[in-house]
């Protein structure tokens, strides 16, 4: 089967790799190092220091010129999602299945039947004027938590700190056909991915880590270790993740984990940067709304206060607008 991996980053890169040494045909649409994979590859350093170099990969910068694919692999961040909406038509046939890989509330969480009394709303955090809903189709899609860490050191290579899972799940519950087919071609690759019928709570369990350990390290400029070890950020997070657990329990969700055990699996990563903590020191765009706006607007909705996850999102907005002058500053200059 052909399969499109949209971004080339870390995640999207990993995937790659693996899935073309398993035998895939893989098609990587690229934005900055299309050029770079067409020519060389990519390569992946394992957490093992194994390298893997792929060759037989193709990348481009169009998607139109990439055309239909049998699977979709959407490893963009959730905020680089609206922009490309419209774009997606090309890769997406009638029996395309498209796998959503954002951190975060996705745009699709009341979709497919399992919103409840919530079914059909939109989240403008997660999804903007409706923009990725008016061009992709929640019925093709298969919802996907991405549990590893890695980072991409150059165009051409992506290193993997910890990690190969990635959860799968109807947005319905079901496990289908086509949910246990992607499964197996990532099982093949040499990754865990097991079928939920309850996407969603697994979503909320990686999420319940994102809310709260992304901001702290961005505003910090701490790694997961040390977050989890001093006393005052540890509190803090614990503090984010209760109010994020009522918001998940009030629409129905349960984790099957409590929060000790999970603080305790981000601290046991080590003196591993976040991904929101790289984005600050690189001068690229927060993922903020899809990892702290969406469950603040999600509080709202069901009347869940959240007054630490407030304030800590209070201080990324001004950090991210900081940034975004900053780099403004920069182009000004640089013309």
């Amino acid at each position: 089967m052909s399969i499109a991996i949209v971004g080339a980053g870390a995640i999207g890169g990993y995937l790659g790799v693996r899935l073309a040494e398993a035998g895939e045909d893989v098609t990587f649409i690229a934005r900055s190092n299309a050029a770079a994979i067409a020519k060389d590859g990519l390569r992946l350093i394992e957490e093992d220091g194994k390298e893997i170099h792929a060759k037989n990969v193709k990348a481009t910068r169009s998607m139109a010129e990439a055309g239909r694919h049998d699977i979709v692999l959407l490893t963009v961040k959730a905020h680089q999602v609206g922009p490309i909406a419209a774009d997606l038509k090309h890769l997406i046939g009638p029996e395309t299945v498209v796998v959503t890989m954002q951190n975060g509330i996705p745009w699709w969480y009341f979709s497919g039947g399992h919103g409840g009394q919530y079914e059909g709303t939109q989240l403008e955090t997660a999804d903007p004027g409706g923009l990725i809903a008016q061009h992709l189709d929640p019925r093709q899609v298969i919802g996907s938590v991405v549990y590893p860490a890695a980072v991409l050191t150059d165009p051409g290579t992506v290193t993997v700190i910890e990690g190969n899972r990635f959860g799968l799940g109807e947005l319905d519950g079901s496990k289908s056909e086509r949910a246990l087919n992607v499964s197996q071609r990532l099982t093949k690759a040499g990754f865990k991915a097991p079928v939920t019928s309850d996407i969603r709570a697994e979503l909320w369990l990686k999420l319940w880590g994102n809310l709260s350990f992304n901001p702290i390290s961005a505003l910090s400029h701490a790694t997961l270790e040390d977050i989890c070890r001093f006393p005052d950020t540890r509190e803090l997070a614990i503090a984010m993740m209760k109010e994020a657990e009522k918001i998940a329990n009030t629409l129905g969700v349960t984790f099957r984990i409590g929060i000790d055990k999970r603080v305790a699996g981000a601290e046991k990563v080590g003196a591993h940067k976040t991904s929101m903590l790289q984005d600050v020191e690189a001068g690229r765009p927060i993922e903020l709304e899809a990892l702290v706006g969406s469950v603040i607007e999600l509080g709202r909705l069901v009347g869940v206060p959240t007054p630490h996850i407030d304030t800590v999102y209070a201080l990324m907005r001004l950090l991210a607008r900081s940034l975004e002058t900053a780099n403004g500053r920069l182009v000004i200059a640089q013309a």
